[in-house]
C-alpha cells in the first residue's frame, strides 16, 4: 500500500511507547528481570566471599548455570549444590543441577590519574624550555604547565 504524499502522515495512538512493551524485546526485558531477581535470591545464600565473586548466568533446561573467575571458586560453589537447588525450590524455580563454568572477569581499565601534581623540579624544566623556545605560544604553554606545578606544590605544603 503506498501512501498518499499529500496527506501529513499521522500515528495511531497517544505518544511514545517504552521499547519493552514490543513483543520480542518485552519478553527478553521481563527475562531478565526474571533472571535478575533469581540471581540476588541465590547468591544471598552463599558465603561472603563467594557471594560477590560469582554470578548466576541463566537457567536452561533444569540447570541453574553459574560464572566463577576461577576454578578454585567454581569448585567451592559446587560443593554447595545442595544448598543452592533448595534456594531454588525455595524461591519457585525448578532446578535439578548446578552448572559452574569459569569465566575470568575481564580486566579492570586502568585510568590515569590525572589529579597528580608536578614536581618543582619539573617547573624548573618547564621554565627552562621556555627560555629557551622562541615559538611564544609554545612559551606560553610551558610557563602555563610550570604556573600549575607551582600552585599544587604550594597547596601540597599548605595540607602537611
Amino acid at each position: 500500500m503506498q501512501r498518499d504524499d499529500s496527506k501529513p502522515y499521522r500515528r495511531s495512538g497517544s505518544g511514545l511507547k517504552a521499547i519493552t512493551d514490543f513483543g520480542p524485546i518485552a519478553s527478553l526485558a521481563r527475562k531478565a528481570r526474571e533472571l535478575d531477581a533469581l540471581d540476588r535470591a541465590l547468591r544471598q545464600t552463599l558465603p561472603s566471599p563467594l557471594r560477590e565473586q560469582v554470578r548466576f548466568a541463566n537457567l536452561k533446561d533444569g540447570r541453574l548455570v553459574f560464572l566463577a573467575p576461577s576454578p578454585a571458586l567454581a569448585a567451592r560453589l559446587r560443593l554447595l549444590q545442595t544448598q543452592i537447588l533448595s534456594t531454588a525450590r525455595a524461591v519457585g524455580t525448578y532446578a535439578s543441577s548446578v552448572t559452574v563454568k569459569v569465566a575470568p572477569q575481564p580486566p579492570t581499565e586502568n585510568v590515569p590519574d590525572r589529579s597528580k601534581p608536578l614536581s618543582p623540579a619539573a617547573a624548573s624544566h618547564l621554565r627552562a624550555a621556555a627560555a629557551s623556545t622562541t615559538d611564544p605560544e609554545l612559551r606560553e604553554l610551558f610557563l602555563e604547565l610550570a604556573s600549575i606545578a607551582e600552585v599544587s606544590d604550594s597547596r601540597s605544603d599548605e595540607t602537611r
